[in-house]
């Protein structure tokens, strides 16, 4: 048996044992990292005003859009190919580094031409410091590659932990000395930057580029198939900002971005992560032989669990939790912060599907709902541009279930997994959210009007959670039990790797 395989008798307790120790590490820091990012968010929203957000908005979707092609494909690939040497290495840092750098200079060269498109000029000038991304992408995407090859994910964690400090601390100090939206675009290089040299430093890379291609035709064709869906991914991801950033003031793309920013952390911040570890936990299990339809029909219902309170019960108390977090000049956010939640936990098994098609060389796949995702919601944007924020909110209730829809259409045969058992899987969770929500609005009809927003809060969440979880208890008690047995390393049934907004799982958004 070689080193990239594992056997049957071996996945249970090896395998598995492995899978968990990564998912910890790597969640789990996510977990900690996103509450030191929270916290400084939190406070530099209440220094910062909306139109500094809207101005951050425009310039973020020039560099997302770009971030998106910056080669973390090429390094993805490492974790799929059956072996890997210094040489493949070497090649795959030389195509990083020619990316980033062609990515740095389109941005540099098209930064005015964005200012002129949205009619701010002080577009231009964010874009020309944001380019300095960049340069630190190639050491920070090729060391977590080689780490996630093996299921390493405790010198990520610690990386995501020091850089999340890193960004927090500048974000505040920026913002509370007056530099507005520039603590938003100096925050993220920070982290960059200091998670680039960590990384560099735990994966030991020493190897030097290689920009001789010969015989790397495997690595650019998966990487190139991949980045090709992120071009996609782009459309889908960022067509709204582009579509509103001509029609609304910087008032109403603030107020829209920062709801969307909101109701992404969970889709956006934490599955990813996941995601990672998902990949190269399929990719040994396909190479195995084995199959993964149990393990992502838990993962799945896994993911609906605890995803699916969170945006229910965000969409039923939006209106206290707005004002309580982020203050009196930002009510505005309610009611598309409700809006967007409804849909939340679509997207989010949307997102799982695609480390199953990719793991096992099924990229087409992937390119197809990827091509699908940005026709389908581009065109949803497009219409729903033109009824103000609520519209776009619209948008996405009719795209995602169809993106959802489609993505599991293509996916579920692959991995011979029935449509009928994902949709028992759903059930739980579902229902459970549905007496959740009966518990919270009648609270809410008991409450008094001139109670405290934080005590209406305490109470609407206190009530819908208990009920969430008493339901489940009663009702369902073996998917309680299962679910606890899995991260207590009692399996009841097959451990799956918990997978899970930059497609197929990447760390490469530029806030992360």
């Amino acid at each position: 048996m070689t080193a990239d395989r594992v056997s049957d008798q071996e996945a249970p307790e090896g395998f598995g044992a492995r899978v968990r120790n990564a998912l910890a590490w790597r969640w789990g820091s996510q977990l900690v990292a996103q509450f030191i990012t929270w916290g400084s968010t939190i406070m530099v929203v209440r220094l910062l005003d909306p139109s500094d957000y809207g101005l951050f908005a425009m310039s973020q979707v020039v560099v997302s859009a770009l971030g998106f092609l910056n080669g973390w494909s090429f390094a993805s690939s490492l974790i799929q190919a059956e072996k890997v040497g210094e040489r493949e290495i070497g090649q795959v840092f030389a195509l990083l580094l020619l990316t980033n750098g062609i990515l740095a200079s389109v941005q540099l060269t098209f930064a005015p031409i964005v200012a002129d498109y949205y009619g701010q000029p002080a577009v231009a000038e964010l874009l020309r410091v944001q380019a300095l991304i960049f340069l630190t992408i190639p050491f920070t995407a090729l060391p977590t590659a080689l780490l996630a090859r093996r299921l390493e994910f405790r010198s990520q964690g610690i990386a995501n932990l020091v850089s999340a400090i890193f960004a927090a601390l500048t974000a505040l100090g920026l913002a509370w000395t007056g530099f507005g939206v520039w603590a938003l675009v100096y925050a993220p290089i920070a982290g960059f930057c200091v998670r680039g040299v960590i990384m560099s430093v735990a994966a030991r890379l020493w190897v030097r580029p290689v920009f001789d291609l010969k015989g790397a035709g495997r690595l650019i064709g998966f990487g190139g198939a991949l980045t090709l869906c992120q071009l996609f991914w782009i459309i889908q991801s960022e067509s709204d900002i582009v579509i509103a950033g001509r029609l609304f003031d910087t008032h109403d793309l603030g107020l829209y971005s920062e709801s969307l920013f909101l109701t992404l952390i969970v889709t956006g911040r934490f599955i990813p992560p996941l995601n990672e570890v998902a990949f190269p936990a399929y990719a040994e299990l396909h190479k195995s032989g084995r199959s993964l339809g149990p393990y992502f029909l838990k993962t799945a219902q896994s993911v609906l669990l605890v995803v699916s309170p969170i945006y229910i019960g965000l969409a039923l108390t939006a209106p206290e939790a707005i004002l309580v977090i982020f203050g009196p000049k930002w009510v505005e956010m309610a009611p598309i912060v409700s809006g967007l939640a409804v849909v939340m936990p679509l997207m989010a098994v949307q997102i799982i599907c695609s480390p199953t098609c990719t793991a096992t060389g099924k990229e087409r796949i992937y390119l197809a709902t990827s091509i699908a995702g940005a026709a389908i919601f581009a065109t949803s944007f497009y219409i729903g541009v033109q009824f103000g924020p609520e519209g776009l909110v619209h948008a996405w209730w009719l795209a995602a279930p169809l993106l959802l829809a489609f993505t599991l259409a293509l996916t579920l045969p692959q991995i011979e997994l029935p449509a009928a058992r994902l949709l028992g899987a759903a059930i739980p969770p579902a229902a459970a959210c549905g007496a959740m929500v009966l518990v919270v609005l009648g609270i809410r009809t008991l409450l008094p009007d001139d109670i405290p927003a934080a005590l209406a809060l305490a109470a609407l969440a206190c009530g819908g959670a208990a009920t969430y979880a008493a339901i489940l208890t009663l009702a369902w008690p073996d998917v309680v039990r299962s679910s606890i047995a899995m991260l207590k390393r009692r399996p009841a049934s097959p451990m799956p790797p918990a997978s899970g907004q930059a497609p197929f799982g990447q760390t490469n958004t530029i806030v992360d």
